[in-house]
């Protein structure tokens, strides 16, 4: 009987080994190393946003490039999480570009100038490099008055515009936007006293 020689397995470098090594060297195979062991999730994420396997495989590809400018200048240190929160913004604002004015209920300048819900630099859960932002929202969704909290969550986390909104609960376009307003203020005052 003939022995086959034992190899070693290689050792996985971590996540942060990885990102550590990215920073000081911006290596495309490292990052392409980092990245795709969460291929997989970014495409679920995609394929969840667009319903199509071809634009989720476009977009995976974009991301895999804006990760690597990103990781340039940004210190992430749950490398997971924080790709997730760049897939998910991705997807959010490539759907919104996709659809100019979907939220918006008059084409009045005035109202298209002063128009900000659309940022999602403005609601807390897409500020990059916040993980922890979604363990702190869940109380203070729960401190908002009925109609903001329902009019917040529609918004942001199915995100249906004004007029669906409204047909939704049964209240009128300028209400709802007068509820998701001020539930974005209340939760960024509960998330401040947090």
């Amino acid at each position: 009987m003939r022995l086959i020689p034992f190899r070693k397995k290689r050792a996985q470098k971590t996540e942060q080994e990885l990102l550590e090594q990215y920073r000081q060297n911006h290596d495309p195979e490292v990052a392409g190393e980092l990245f795709g062991r969460y291929m997989h999730l970014v495409y679920g994420v995609c394929l969840k946003y667009f319903k199509s396997t071809e634009r989720a495989k476009d977009e995976v590809m974009q991301l895999y490039e804006k990760v690597q400018e990103e990781l340039k200048t940004k210190t992430v240190d749950q490398f997971k999480n924080w790709l997730y929160v760049v897939t998910k913004n991705h997807c959010l604002m490539e759907l919104r570009k996709a659809k100019p004015g979907r939220h918006i209920l008059t084409g009045d300048e005035e109202v298209l100038e002063n128009f900000m819900e659309n940022e999602p630099e403005l609601h807390p859960l897409d500020r990059e490099g916040e993980i922890d932002q979604e363990e702190k929202l869940r109380p203070c969704l729960e401190e908002l008055k009925d109609e903001q909290k329902q009019c917040i969550l529609l918004f942001y986390f199915e995100n249906r515009s004004y007029r669906e909104i409204s047909q939704t609960v049964g209240l009128e376009e300028k209400k709802v936007k007068s509820h998701i307003q001020n539930g974005k203020r209340n939760l960024k005052i509960c998330l401040e006293s947090k």
